[in-house]
């Protein structure tokens, strides 16, 4: 590879990066804020700490221009709410009286006013909250949060670059307040909101910021024609201003596409692409509008999403190429480093061979200022480097821990009979009908019921030698004890057992499969203060022995009404978990298919005639262009049907679903073939049930009427009010009654509340019908 005069003024430098801290100190802040052991004062101190330990952390790596504004208590999408002074008029008093509040309030609601609805972005884990807007909405700019940050870190003597969501896609990701026409399209607006941002751009331009970035990602996605218009118009009146900063506009999760030109043409001084989803498919397009002339490039070659080392020597000759399509090119990763844990040197229970295959944000910051060093000065100058991470390659791809021929061989072996239920669902139906008998207007919940402070300590305790594993059970007993008593106290009619051993939906199972590797300190945000830790998807998949039947077998023994099996899905399990990408994922999910296969007739075996697998993730992995969706639904609902399908016709299967937009979908969750679909309902208003109701969808559904994401207990009428909403589009006979979500998060009082008044609402509306 040559090198050119610009190349050797390349920069490495990050969109964003994870919030919570090493230990989750964020979390731990905000939820003792909530909980009254902390002031506001001592939050935003720690909040102010975090930053500056991140940004001092970038610094030392090499990072050359620190990211601002990505930081947020919640979420970046309600950060940009804020800024554009789109409150919500049943959050504006609360805001105008505490803003702190008042944010936490249109997170999470208060027992007056409901939360912002929050779904998925993108095809990520991480959920964002929805802006509300219509007709008459007015923005006004609030841009001291964007400043004061940015003022920070230049504070430290860094060079900051703030990162904003882009006007583009925050009108994209909003949806019509409540009492406005559904038809409404927020795009409308943006002749209104393009003034606030060029007034954000101006402040942060006198704040002394040079360069400001603008997220579009949903750009990546398929947009009509007059959203790229809108889209040009947006960037043409932006790029035309006088008083702003250089503007880089950043697109990630995939290729540009039809909007590549457009921006490639805009007067904005950069554009920020992801060449590792979409690496061939962005170079072609900007080689095809004859590069960037003029322009700066920020190449997004190390994946943001992933947790295995990068092919330094494939990034490279990428960057290679890309030097002659732009005035510079700058290294980066392929979005914010967000979506990964912190550090995977921490990790001292996986061996330290295997260690080496993986690089969390931590790494991936070296791996972008390695090739930063190496695009800059040519190869040679990262010599020691590019030899290891061969070697750590080639240590993967022959370690005897990824394949297992026992399981490639079953696998290979799966026929489309195998895929498929041996009776059609009215033939199921009865027979379920006359062996569970239960009313109309079934109860139920999700799964899991709170994970106690107690059960959090008994669970550190067995980990920590403190109690045996008998003393530890003992208390698991105990908890589902209470779970079952409680459920048959309130009324529901069809019970679970709680989760009480379960430390997470994902990690439970991939604790107790072969191929998964799990983390002690893989901490990711999922949405506000909820983190996960993503186990890591590394060989082949099996299941030595039972996972759940001992403790589902235990809570039937205690109550004759039915309590449900519960597992996570294929598609989730994959979804939450950091897969492989050494083989195609569709082969990946027919492994863990074949796994949980094996737990649901176990399940079936031992008594249980209600069994819940959980596809979550199902909507929130779906392409984001509508060319890639076939081939992923044919292989996600495979994997489902194949979990599924080998159980008697009175076993009920139930499947839950999530926090996603389910219109784009609703075929494929027809296809899984699941007799009863729960799904959240609650903060969208029953439309999902809608959407079912539009498509002729054929089966039972529970679209929630309890939304466990917020701490308001909803009263009975409030819940009998979406239930009434709920017959609209499907008919009694067909309407299960339960909460969006499982709930662990949530407090026993509050759950106790909810759930009373829940079946409440149930027998309410039996009587009216």
């Amino acid at each position: 590879m040559t090198t050119k005069p610009a190349a050797a003024a390349a920069r490495a430098t990050v969109y964003g990066y994870p919030r919570q801290g090493q230990h989750r100190e964020l979390k731990k802040a905000i939820e003792g804020y909530w909980k009254g052991r902390n002031t506001a004062d001592a939050l935003r101190a720690t909040a102010a700490e975090l930053r500056r330990t991140t940004w001092r952390q970038l610094a030392a790596a090499g990072i050359d221009e620190v990211p601002t504004g990505d930081f947020s208590y919640y979420d970046h999408v309600l950060d940009t709410t804020v800024m554009v002074g789109a409150i919500p008029d049943r959050h504006r008093a609360a805001v105008a009286a505490d803003p702190l509040d008042g944010y936490f309030a249109m997170a999470r609601g208060t027992q007056d006013a409901a939360p912002l609805e929050m779904t998925k972005w993108f095809d990520t884990n991480y959920h964002y909250l929805v802006p509300e807007l219509g007709p008459d909405t007015v923005f006004t700019a609030h841009s001291a949060k964007q400043v004061a940050e940015h003022a920070e870190a230049r504070a430290l003597g860094l060079t900051a670059r703030p990162v904003l969501v882009g006007p583009v896609t925050y009108l994209l990701l909003a949806k019509p307040a409540p009492g406005v026409a559904p038809g409404f399209d927020p795009l409308t607006l943006l002749d209104r909101l393009l003034p606030v941002y060029a007034e954000v751009l101006a402040d942060l331009r006198a704040a002394g910021a040079e360069w400001v970035q603008l997220d579009e990602p949903a750009l990546v996605e398929d947009r009509t024609p007059a959203e790229l218009s809108a889209a040009a118009r947006a960037y043409r009146g932006l790029g035309a201003l006088t008083d702003r900063p250089k503007l880089l506009v950043a697109s990630y999760f995939g290729r540009l596409g039809a909007a590549l030109p457009l921006l490639a043409k805009a007067p904005v001084d950069g554009l920020a692409l992801d060449f590792t989803e979409a690496a061939a498919a962005n170079l072609d397009a900007l080689a095809a509008v004859g590069g960037l002339p003029g322009k700066r490039l920020v190449a997004g070659v190390v994946n943001g999403r992933n947790v295995w080392v990068d092919d330094l020597g494939k990034s490279l000759a990428t960057l290679g190429t890309l030097l002659g399509l732009a005035d510079r090119v700058d290294v980066s990763a392929s979005c914010s480093l967000l979506h990964v844990p912190l550090d995977a040197s921490a990790e001292r229970d996986i061996a330290p061979q295997i260690r080496r295959w993986l690089a969390f944000a931590r790494q991936k910051t070296a791996e972008i200022v390695t090739l930063a060093r190496g695009l800059s000065h040519g190869p040679d100058a990262i010599a020691a480097e590019l030899s290891a991470n061969r070697a750590d390659l080639a240590s993967r791809a022959t370690s005897p821990i990824t394949r297992d021929p026992a399981v490639r061989a079953r696998t290979a072996a799966v026929t489309a009979a195998d895929a498929r239920r041996r009776q059609p669902y009215p033939e199921r139906a009865a027979a379920q009908r006359a062996h569970l008998r239960l009313p109309l207007l079934p109860t139920t919940t999700i799964g899991s019921f709170p994970q106690t402070g107690d059960l959090r300590t008994a669970r550190a305790d067995l980990r920590a030698g403190r109690i045996d594993t008998a003393g530890y059970e003992e208390r698991v007993r105990a908890e589902i004890q209470e779970v079952i008593a409680f459920q048959e106290q309130a009324g529901l009619d069809v019970l679970v057992h709680g989760e009480a051993e379960r430390n997470d939906m994902v990690q439970y199972f991939a604790e107790q499969l072969t191929g998964y590797l799990a983390t002690q300190h893989g901490w990711v945000q999922s949405y506000g203060t909820r983190c996960v830790r993503p186990p890591i998807l590394a060989g082949d998949i099996s299941r030595p022995e039972p996972m759940t039947v001992r403790w589902t077998s235990y809570a039937q023994s205690l109550t004759d009404r039915p309590v449900k099996g519960m597992l996570t899905g294929p598609v989730t399990m994959l979804a939450w978990s950091f897969v492989r990408d050494d083989q195609p994922v569709a082969e990946t999910a027919r492994q863990v298919a074949l796994a949980l296969r094996d737990e649901v007739n176990d399940l079936e075996a031992a008594g249980t005639s209600v069994i819940q697998v959980d596809e979550p993730a199902l909507r929130e992995t779906l392409p984001l262009r509508s060319a890639d969706r076939p081939a992923y639904l044919e292989w996600a609902t495979e994997a489902f049907r194949l979990t599924t399908s080998g159980v008697r016709p009175d076993t009920q299967i139930h499947t839950h679903m999530c926090y996603a937009e389910f219109g784009d979908v609703v075929r494929a969750i027809d296809d899984l073939d699941a007799d009863v679909i729960s799904l959240e309902a609650a903060r969208s208003h029953m439309q999902v049930a809608r959407e079912l109701a539009a498509y002729g969808y054929p089966r039972e559904a529970g679209p929630g009427v309890y939304d466990i994401h917020s701490p308001r207990v909803p009263g009975a009428e409030e819940s009998a009010d979406l239930l009434r909403l709920g017959l609209k589009a499907i008919p009694a006979e067909r309407l299960w009654v339960n909460p969006d979500c499982g709930l662990k998060t949530r407090g026993w009082p509050e759950v106790r509340a909810s759930l009373e008044n829940l079946v409440a609402a149930a027998r309410t509306v039996r009587r009216e019908i």
